[in-house]
């Protein structure tokens, strides 16, 4: 935290702090591909999609299509291409072998012959393996005519599409003719200053993988979708990068230490939806908090359980291990930690990555709330701060609880207003949300009960989910035999 209080230090808590005209939040992957397509229909000179996967069989809208151009990922840049004759498209993944459903797609096919395959004189297609060892690039940014950029953790793919009702058996949510379960996500978008700031981290990030330069474009006219209503306008939006050391370059640990000026510098609330905990150093963080007698209220929104096996032993087992010692922390009773249901009971899988501190910050992004994030792996998060000495402070403070309200409501199946007067008759955010908690669409707490069984040997593992660039493979070797005889 600066001297005079402020948390988005640049250099620091963040890469730089850029004027957004326009800043938007966008909850959950129908609404996501609606927008992102919707600029796209307006993009003139570039389109940039940064992503950890890609899959072009992914459709845009489902049931009635409201937007014209095919409703298919890659018909759909196609047809862009023949459309506008000054458009070029770039798209950035992390690796082939991350991506098994475009290995499915064209079976049998080496990546250079897939790449060529997706690629033409304007639309280049490229796999980034410029990352150390056993990292990955989990930036998830879409750039369009450097005017609007979008930023959070969603990913054009199959099984991400889901609306806000996370409907019970939605027959829409399926993919490749096979149903998937419903899925909660949230993205921001940005104009202006913003949006060119990270259509530069774009093209560094294009530049590090395949060694060409992209000049910035000037737009003639605005992208900004159609649909989308702004929370906020003319405001600060600061950049927070996680990027691994490699070769000459250090490490950034921005999206760490932000993170834990936050909780530290948090009054009344702190409230976290992500994909994992099993970050140790923001645990310990939380669980200092909680020791406090003043300690602010915690609430965390996760999944039930992870993706895939090896998920569950390494991130639900240093998730298992984490809970029981924020549980102990808990002296005041001020931590609730919480998994979302469909009105049938189905499980909701939580995705995104978001983090509200009071009034004060907003964080959305890309990056979890594991090790690989604080370190390892490459993360980009935007974040707003109700800053005093701002004339919108005022509106920034309203922006942040109404987009936390909202993502609350949504969980619990109720109305902002019925949130609202809850707290008011609680005084408490935490015991607001435990008033409201009922049957059919909710959320359910995580206990000592629900986690039995989770331990696991592979939890909180350094070659699993290590937080930096190990020095040495048989250093990762050994940290991987101890943590299974820990």
């Amino acid at each position: 935290m600066s001297d005079d209080g402020r948390l988005l230090i640049p250099g620091e808590t963040c890469w730089r702090v850029e004027t957004a005209e326009r800043f938007g939040c966008i909850i959950d992957a129908a609404d996501y591909f609606l927008h992102a397509k919707s600029a796209m229909l307006h993009a003139q000179r570039r389109i940039m999609l940064i992503g950890w996967d890609f899959d072009t069989r992914m459709t845009f809208e489902r049931g009635d299509k409201t937007l014209s151009g095919p409703n298919r990922l890659g018909t759909f840049l196609r047809w862009l291409l023949r459309t506008r004759p000054k458009l070029e498209i770039y798209v950035l993944i992390s690796n082939l072998g991350m991506v098994p459903a475009l290995q499915r797609v064209w079976h049998g096919m080496t990546p250079a012959f897939l790449v060529s395959s997706l690629s033409s004189s304007r639309m280049r297609f490229a796999v980034d393996g410029t990352h150390p060892t056993g990292s990955v690039h989990h930036q998830k940014i879409a750039v369009i005519d450097d005017e609007l950029a979008f930023c959070g953790g969603l990913d054009f793919t199959i099984a991400r599409w889901d609306t806000s009702e996370h409907g019970h058996h939605n027959r829409s949510r399926r993919a490749v003719g096979r149903y998937y379960p419903p899925r909660h996500e949230v993205a921001a978008a940005v104009d202006g200053a913003a949006a060119r700031a990270l259509s530069e981290q774009a093209r560094d990030r294009w530049q590090a993988a395949v060694g060409q330069s992209l000049t910035p474009v000037d737009a003639a006219k605005s992208v900004w979708p159609r649909d989308l209503e702004p929370i906020l306008r003319d405001t600060g939006v600061a950049i927070a990068r996680t990027l691994p050391a490699l070769d000459t370059d250090e490490e950034v640990r921005e999206v760490e230490t932000l993170n834990l000026a936050a909780i530290a510098a948090a009054q009344r609330t702190i409230y976290l939806e992500n994909q994992y905990l099993a970050s140790r150093k923001l645990a310990d963080a939380l669980a200092a908090r909680l020791q406090e007698p003043d300690a602010p209220e915690i609430v965390i929104v996760l999944p039930r359980n992870s993706e895939s096996r090896i998920e569950e032993h390494a991130m639900d087992g240093a998730r298992h291990r984490l809970l029981h010692m924020l549980w102990e922390a808990d002296e005041y009773d001020r931590l609730g930690v919480y998994w979302p249901v469909t009105d049938g009971g189905e499980p909701i899988y939580v995705h995104s990555k978001v983090l509200v501190c009071d009034d004060r910050l907003l964080r959305i992004g890309s990056s979890n709330l594991n090790n690989r994030s604080l370190g390892f792996d490459s993360e980009c998060d935007l974040a707003v701060e109700a800053d005093r000495r701002r004339p919108d402070a005022e509106d920034v403070r309203r922006a942040i609880v109404s987009l936390r309200d909202r993502l609350v409501c949504e969980h619990l199946g109720v109305a902002v207003d019925e949130l609202e007067q809850a707290m008011d008759d609680c005084g408490s955010f935490l015991r607001a949300i435990e008033t409201l908690r009922g049957q059919g669409k909710t959320l359910r707490r995580f206990t000592d009960r629900t986690v039995a069984g989770e331990a696991s040997p592979l939890a909180e593992n350094d070659l699993m989910d290590p937080d930096h660039v190990p020095r040495s493979l048989p250093e990762s070797v050994q940290r991987f035999i101890a943590g299974l005889t820990d």
